[in-house]
């Protein structure tokens, strides 16, 4: 019996299940801080937790440090204001630099420079220091448009020349927290505090780079208050699909764990080995390689013991034969699969969909229809997961525009399916969903196999019956973590030896 799933929650059931994971826009972060503070009968208080937080992570990295906070003339400046008179009370030396004059402060970034107490010296040159100096961007924050002032770009030179490390509060000054845009003179930032959530600034490329090590504060809002403001996405956690991840019990035997059946190239046969490996190691009971009979004995005598392997009668087109049986509960088409037989590759891959299973195109899979990208869009079904890289993606989405993420949700529209595009800020859409902004990983994942070995991961857990959208954000996430736990000099196969440990993490 094919293993089903089902996701009938609506979005106001999925933030409140979620809502550690939210993202939010600078909107609705206004109106978590507003209902905050209405609750707390002030908003002060917030600004002196996010004060706190910012001169904790700069203690922490730059303990023997001078401190130049740059303050610039709103809440940014005031959260610099705290950080400087907290920096202080740890024993560093500190001096702040207002962009505005004193006198045009307001409000709680007013009560915070009083509270600093020290010198407001003018924006005019970094103050000079015998010792090690860090640097507080705290000059706007993520409600930033438009282009830096010469008198603040002038300032960020000597930064740059002088090599200081920054840490920015919310985002580096110049980047616009709700699109990522941003003036290319801001500062690169060693680290960014951020609070209470991320911001789309932080998940998406090129802000996301400048941001350097994000840190996620609690300043005192609850977490509830998401119910109420709202989010645009998800920050790709384990709250947010742990709960869908397929249960082992005394009763699993493989059979009740899925069979994924993929299709395996004839050449370059490391793909599928290292996909079907990948797959397995994520609990599926169950793999078959289909292939050319010319390929068979390299799939039986390179592949692993636990691996089967089938032959096609004639060509790629033979492939969905081996697919129908109720019992092959996952498909996986496209990585190694090449492009010299394009037409008989199209024909697997639409012949298999007709299935209505789950299934995964990867590579080679999307590729072939390149020419013809409607034919493979208007197959597409729900139970359908596509991984595209952005050069793959353009090519089945020619017409698509906007910002990343509003262009994965456009796309996921149009075929019903789940759609990961890859990258340093990959996203994952579903129609009905909200995206989910995948960023826990590492740049050395950028390496030939990765991705197989990502599409095996996805296949064997739609193999077991879960949901596509929470199969590849779960299988995202432990790729990306297996990457971070090898890191330098990793190559593809050892992402496949890391999955048992962190498979014992939700155990």
């Amino acid at each position: 019996m094919l293993l089903g799933f089902q996701n009938n929650s609506s979005q106001d059931e999925e933030l409140d299940k979620r809502t550690v994971c939210a993202v939010l826009n600078c909107a609705q972060m206004s109106a978590a801080d507003a209902i905050a503070a209405e609750a707390l009968g002030e908003s002060y208080p917030l600004m002196l937790s996010a004060g706190q937080a910012v001169a904790n992570v700069v203690h922490e990295h730059y303990d023997d440090h001078d401190v130049i906070v740059l303050a610039g003339p709103g809440n940014n400046g005031g959260d610099g204001f705290v950080a400087a008179m907290f920096l202080q009370d740890l024993g560093h030396n500190v001096q702040v630099m207002g962009l505005a004059p004193a006198r045009k402060y307001k409000g709680d970034a007013k009560q915070a420079l009083k509270s600093w107490g020290g010198k407001l010296l003018s924006f005019k040159s970094l103050p000079e220091s015998e010792n090690n100096v860090v640097i507080v961007d705290a000059l706007f924050g993520s409600g930033f448009r438009g282009a830096l002032d010469k008198s603040v770009t002038d300032i960020f030179s000597i930064v740059k020349n002088g090599k200081f490390p920054v840490v920015a509060i919310d985002v580096p000054s110049g980047v616009c927290g709700d699109t990522g845009e941003m003036d290319e003179r801001c500062l690169q930032a060693k680290r960014t505090v951020t609070f209470f959530r991320k911001k789309l600034a932080h998940l998406l490329m090129p802000s996301m780079e400048f941001c350097g090590h994000i840190t996620t504060h609690d300043i005192g809002i609850e977490d509830s208050v998401t119910k109420e403001t709202g989010c645009v996405g998800y920050d790709n956690q384990p709250a947010f699909w742990r709960e869908d991840l397929p249960k082992i019990t005394s009763a699993s035997h493989k059979y009740k764990r899925g069979h994924i059946i993929i299709l395996g190239g004839e050449r370059m046969t490391g793909a599928i080995r290292m996909s079907s490996e990948a797959s397995m190691r994520m609990g599926a009971g169950l793999a078959t390689i289909v292939c050319p009979q010319s390929a068979q004995q390299v799939y039986q005598k390179e592949g692993a013991a636990h691996i089967m392997v089938e032959s096609l009668t004639g060509d790629y087109a033979d492939f969905a034969s081996h697919c129908h049986s109720e019992k092959n509960t996952a498909i996986l088409i496209g990585p190694g699969a090449g492009l010299d037989n394009k037409d008989s590759l199209q024909k697997a891959v639409l012949d298999s969909l007709s299935f209505n299973k789950p299934i995964i195109l990867d590579a080679d899979a999307l590729s072939c229809f390149a020419d013809e990208p409607e034919v493979l869009l208007n197959a597409m079904h729900e139970s359908c997961v596509i991984t595209p890289h952005e050069g793959e993606f353009a090519r089945l989405f020619p017409n698509v525009e906007g910002l990343k993420h509003e262009k994965v949700m456009l796309a996921a529209e149009m075929t019903a399916a789940t759609i990961l595009l890859k990258g340093a800020d990959t996203i994952i859409a579903r129609t009905g969903r909200k995206p989910v902004f995948h960023t826990h990983a590492t740049a050395w994942l950028g390496t030939a196999g990765a991705g197989d070995v990502l599409a095996g991961m996805i296949g064997g857990l739609l193999a077991q019956g879960m949901p596509p959208f929470e199969a590849t954000c779960a299988a995202a996430w432990m790729h990306g973590e297996a990457g971070l736990r090898k890191g330098a000099g990793l190559v593809a196969p050892d992402l496949i030896e890391e999955i048992p440990d962190i498979l014992r993490n939700f155990s």
